[in-house]
């Protein structure tokens, strides 16, 4: 099942697209998290993430080749994203989808996230998809991965 979804081209909002762990461990998650992703991006040397979500997050991360800084942040609007910065090439703001949520959910969040039209932030995001798994109409009226 896929568990990283970009934003093709450039994003207009405030996502770069979504990732969907398979733990809370984030010294096992984040090196695959960044093996996932296109070597010309270039190499991933911090990421941020919320402390709420990684309560346990280690300071730094072994990546093939290299060690990746995390940044602990207590940011509301953290809360449920990853920042991933690539040196001097770029930084992607990534909404954090918890691992125990459903597949079907996910695949929503996913593809939503990545959506470049999405107006929405990761803690918005993420709570619309939760309160709406009865009310599909409000999850599209909100800006929710619905036809286009």
């Amino acid at each position: 099942m896929l568990r990283l979804r970009l934003t093709p081209d450039v994003s207009h909002g405030p996502l770069d697209g979504a990732w969907w762990p398979r733990c809370d461990a984030l010294e096992l998650e984040l090196p695959v998290l960044v093996g996932s992703l296109d070597p010309s991006i270039g190499t991933v040397t911090r990421v941020t993430v919320g402390s709420a979500a990684w309560p346990d997050a280690p300071q730094e991360v072994m990546a093939p080749g290299h060690v990746i800084e995390v940044v602990l942040t207590d940011s509301a609007a953290e809360a449920h994203a990853i920042t991933v910065d690539c040196g001097t090439v770029g930084r992607w703001e990534l909404l954090v989808i918890p691992p125990d949520e459903p597949a079907g959910v996910a695949t929503r969040l996913l593809t939503a996230a990545a959506d470049p039209g999405n107006p929405l932030s990761a803690p918005r995001l993420l709570a619309l998809a939760e309160s709406s798994l009865d009310g599909q109409d409000a999850w599209e009226s909100e800006g929710g991965a619905g036809p286009r």
